[in-house]
């Protein structure tokens, strides 16, 4: 595979990420899973107004994106957080975040020159 094309999964993986990550509800889900113990869609569908029918969907946005993955214990499936993909966009977003800096940095010394 070239590199081009390396690059595009990566930007299709990050933002599939992203996107997962752009509801509210998600983002709960994701917090309630973080604290290490994976838990039943009805543990996680307690304290909520949504149905285990909704808080269903939401988890397989995110176990398609691959934020979650679900384990199966007896009739039962459990999800638990996965932080490897959080960790490579805190990791893009940094490399991000130094190309601004040096852009800026750039741009500083040429409008003082």
């Amino acid at each position: 595979m070239s590199r081009g094309a390396k690059q595009r999964v990566a930007l299709k993986v990050r933002a599939a990420v992203f996107a997962a990550l752009g509801a509210e509800t998600r983002l709960a889900l994701i917090e309630k899973l973080s604290t290490g113990t994976p838990q039943s869609i009805s543990r996680l569908a307690e304290d909520s107004t949504l149905t285990r029918q909704a808080i269903t969907k939401h988890l397989r946005v995110l176990e398609d994106a691959g934020v979650v993955q679900s384990v199966r214990v007896g009739r039962e499936s459990l999800f638990e957080f996965r932080s490897e993909p959080l960790r490579e966009l805190q990791s893009y977003l940094e490399r991000v975040s130094e190309q601004w800096d040096e852009a800026l940095a750039r741009l500083k010394a040429f409008v003082e020159s």
